[in-house]
This record gives C-alpha cells, sequence and structure tokens, in this order.
C-alpha cells in the first residue's frame, strides 16, 4: 500500500525535472516547484528519490546527485519518423550513413573547453558523454559507418561510439558506448583487438558484433573466431554462431547466438527474445532523444520477447505498456515514467 502511494509523488517529482528544464520555464514556475518541494516531507523524499530513479538511465550518473534541477542539460528532440516495419532480413537498398571524423583543430578546442570547465567548477559535477571525445560517434536514432585505415569497416547503432589507436603493431579500437559490428582485414602481423569496459576481444579474421549495455559487454561472432578475456580469468575463445557476456570481474558461459536477432539494429530493427526490461529500455534509449525512466529497478528483471522498427521507439513503449504490467506516462516529450500498474 505504501508503494502504491509513494509512485505517484515519484512520477510528480519527475515530471517537475521536465517543467523546470523547459526554455520556457518562468520564475512562478520555480516558486511552484519551491512550495511543492517545502509543502510536505514526503515531497522532498520523492524528489530524492526521482534523482535515484533518473540516474538509472546511466547517461547523466552521479552528475545529477545533489544538484539542483536547474543543472540538467535536455537537448531537443529530433521529429519521430514513423515507417511500416520492414521484414528482419537485410534491405539490399540499405545503406549506412558515412561518419564525419572531427577535424584534429575542433577536437582540441573541445578539450580546452572541457578542461576550463574542470578548473573553472572543481566542486561541481560535468555531465559527461562517453563518446564526447570519440573518433567517431553516431547521434541517438542514427546508424552509421566507417572504414579504417587497414581496410576495415565498422558499423555503428545509435548513440554508439569508438576511438581509434592504430600506432605501433597493435590494431586497438575502444567502443565507449552502444553497439557497433566489426569487420576485421587480416593483418596476420598487426593483432586486431576491440576493448570494452574492461573487456578484451581480440579479432583472429572474423566478423562480431560488440554491445555495451547496464555495465556488461555481450559479443556475438558471425565469422570465423574471436578470444574474450577479463583480468583474472582465463580467456575464452567464441566460434562462429556463438555469443558470451562478460564484464567487470566475470566471463560468462559460451551459448548459441540467434544472429538475426543480435544484428536487427543493422536493419534498422530491434528483436528481443527472454530480454530483460531493464535492457530492452536501454536499447530503446539510443533510438529516442530524452529519458526513459523506471519507478522501481525490479521492473527492469521483466522478461521481454518482441521486435520493433528502431525508427518506433514510442510506439514499442506503448506495445510494451499493452502488454505487461506496468504503464508508460508522458510528462514532457523528452521524459517516460514506466511504473508498476496496480
Amino acid at each position: 500500500m505504501q508503494e502504491q502511494y509513494q509512485d505517484p509523488l515519484i512520477e510528480e517529482a519527475l515530471r517537475w525535472f521536465g517543467v523546470l528544464k523547459d526554455p520556457k520555464a518562468s520564475d512562478d514556475d520555480r516558486r511552484a516547484f519551491s512550495h511543492w518541494l517545502k509543502e510536505k516531507p514526503e515531497h522532498e523524499a520523492a524528489w530524492r528519490q526521482a534523482q535515484r530513479v533518473w540516474m538509472r538511465v546511466g547517461k547523466i550518473g552521479p552528475a545529477f546527485a545533489n544538484t539542483p534541477p536547474a543543472t540538467v542539460v535536455i537537448p531537443t528532440p529530433p521529429p519521430i519518423v514513423v515507417k511500416r516495419p520492414p521484414h528482419l532480413r537485410a534491405d539490399p537498398a540499405l545503406r549506412p550513413v558515412a561518419l564525419r571524423r572531427p577535424p584534429p583543430r575542433r577536437r582540441g578546442l573541445l578539450i580546452g573547453a572541457v578542461a576550463a570547465v574542470c578548473v573553472a567548477a572543481p566542486t561541481g559535477a560535468l555531465l559527461w558523454r562517453p563518446g564526447l571525445l570519440a573518433d567517431h560517434a553516431t547521434a541517438v536514432g542514427e546508424r552509421g559507418s566507417v572504414t579504417l585505415a587497414d581496410g576495415s569497416g565498422i558499423e555503428l547503432a545509435g548513440a554508439s561510439s569508438i576511438s581509434v589507436d592504430f600506432a605501433g603493431s597493435l590494431r586497438r579500437v575502444v567502443l565507449r558506448e552502444g553497439e557497433a559490428f566489426f569487420r576485421v582485414a587480416t593483418d596476420a602481423d598487426r593483432p586486431f583487438v576491440v576493448e570494452a569496459e574492461g573487456v578484451r576481444i581480440r579479432a583472429l579474421g572474423t566478423a562480431f558484433d560488440v554491445k555495451l549495455g547496464n555495465g556488461n559487454v555481450s559479443i556475438a561472432v558471425s565469422e570465423e573466431t574471436v578470444e574474450v578475456t577479463v583480468e583474472g580469468h582465463p580467456s575464452v575463445v567464441v566460434g562462429s554462431g556463438q555469443q558470451v557476456r562478460a564484464g567487470s570481474g566475470f566471463v560468462g558461459d559460451v551459448r548459441e547466438a540467434d544472429l538475426a536477432m543480435v544484428e536487427a539494429w543493422r536493419q534498422d530493427r530491434l528483436a528481443f527474445r527472454e530480454t530483460p526490461l531493464g535492457d530492452v529500455i536501454a536499447d530503446l534509449q539510443r533510438y529516442r532523444v530524452g529519458r526513459i525512466v523506471l519507478t522501481e529497478a525490479r521492473l527492469g528483471d521483466i522478461p521481454v520477447s518482441a521486435a520493433f522498427e528502431a525508427s518506433q521507439a514510442d510506439a514499442a513503449i506503448d506495445a510494451l505498456a499493452s502488454t505487461l504490467p506496468i504503464r508508460a506516462r508522458r510528462f514532457t516529450p523528452l521524459l517516460v515514467v514506466l511504473s508498476p500498474r496496480h
């Protein structure tokens, strides 16, 4: 019963995030929020809980804790494009967009600007995005490709980024956020290594998919083999048609992969089978500007089996709410709250 009472308060607190970050927010809005916050002790508790809920999306993280709502920066959403979902198989007419690498001078200015912020506000919080200083990145809802100097090709899913270091005898790529598909050019003298969240994937002349999600790394191999290593654990070899999940301090069991499902994003589709809702939301988040938050962490464990068109993230949210014991509420175009259906 207590949970039912607190849930609307948390949703109301989350609504205040959207109100206060609206460029049209007035002094009256801010005074109203201040009055609401002080009106009842439960409101302040709900505000603190709402901060924790908001941070679960992982994009803002600790930068939002203990800071006033006016410090949150939310981008303007692009128009939502709704199309008839294509079949899961590859569309030969579909070609990824080419990524543009920022010129060295611009990247240098960006580094300087970030450093200046850190010096100017040593006790403040910086809203950090992993792809900020990456060599190649895609925006939310964008899919892109890049050809490396050795001829290897990389496809990036939405809101994904990589850094590339080909200095010396090692070809090294760091996946900083999101998901990428690698098709590696053979070079026996220079190993090709992908690093992500403490996981090292050594390619043995192969094609494979790497995905970051909730602190874990998922690797699925389409051709030949890769060697996956986590410090302190024995390396495992993942062959064609297999996948493994690894992360800081663990390497999971190698198992059979449904490659059509894993690589569905390359045809602008998202497919799931018995996937925790938290992971599904993390994927949808890369194709929708704004935030999708769960009011309770336990909701993230609900299994989901479904397929969606990537451009229809909002329709996917509605479908989830109609079939799972959850409800979806939109407080602003940028904020969707998922809570238990009581």
